[in-house]
């Protein structure tokens, strides 16, 4: 059986960019195999480029063009959606080299769309409350992902979706988000594969994000006990006998190419 990977990164391969155990083996191992791969993630810290070179510090050989994020995602959407449209992009990190092909402004004055990042030190209060103005004035809000926290190696950390409640109950609207675990970036992933979502593998460390959002785009889920992983959000889907659940869990992703085997039959 065909089968192409789709691997999540912090939390999977890295936490604060320290590769996790057995992970840079793994990766290799399946890279040997020829088996093709993306790379699918919700970081909006660093540009494609800027995280190919942290993983390849890591020991990791990924080029930029493997990588698919959620700002280079939310960039193809907006430029399409909202042509010409200048946008105020309210991020935690440099990306403007993935928003190609839209016109960026640091005016919210002059915004005509406002592109909501990755949450960090610029989300404060008064930023949040221009965000919150423009909603009641009609301007849209699109968010790069719905990301309730990241993984630190000193813990867990909020992230945009905190905020995205907030503003979405305080305003009466919803915010639409691109990112994962939004079927738009599994879409297009399983593009590049050029295979069918049956037959590509989704591993994540994010029980909704990555592995039940994978599994409701058709993929396969694999759910990794790395990263934001926590023992009783599973449990409590395991008491729900008519709810969705990983197709597989497996300790980390050193346990991948055992897994794989199966999956392929081999």
């Amino acid at each position: 059986m065909a089968l192409g990977l789709l691997f999540d990164i912090d939390g999977v391969m890295v936490t604060s960019w320290k590769a996790l155990p057995g992970a840079v083996e793994a990766v290799s191992e399946l890279a040997d195999r020829g088996i093709p791969r993306m790379f699918l993630t919700n970081t909006t810290s660093r540009s494609r480029g800027d995280i190919a070179r942290a993983l390849d510090e890591c020991g990791f050989e990924v080029d930029p063009d493997e990588i698919l994020s959620a700002a280079k995602l939310t960039a193809e959407f907006v430029a399409s959606t909202y042509p010409g449209k200048r946008v105020w992009v309210l991020n935690q990190g440099a990306i403007a080299e993935d928003m190609t092909g839209v016109e960026l402004t640091d005016d919210p004055s002059t915004a005509e769309v406002v592109v909501l990042g990755g949450a960090g030190s610029v989300f404060t209060h008064s930023t949040l409350s221009t965000v919150l103005q423009m909603l009641l004035d009609g301007v849209p809000v699109i968010a790069m992902h719905r990301s309730m926290t990241w993984s630190t190696d000193s813990g867990l950390c909020i992230d945009t979706g905190v905020y995205l409640e907030g503003l979405e109950k305080a305003s009466g609207t919803k915010i639409k988000a691109v990112g994962k675990p939004s079927p738009v970036g599994f879409r297009a992933a399983t593009d590049i594969l050029g295979l069918e979502p049956t037959q590509v593998v989704m591993v994540g460390d994010d029980l909704h994000n990555d592995v039940l959002g994978a599994q409701a785009a058709a993929l396969v889920g694999v759910l990794v006990r790395t990263g934001k992983f926590r023992e009783e959000a599973l449990r409590a889907l395991q008491r729900d006998e008519f709810g969705p659940y990983p197709d597989h869990v497996i300790d980390s992703v050193a346990d991948l190419p055992e897994l794989i085997d199966k999956l392929a039959g081999t």
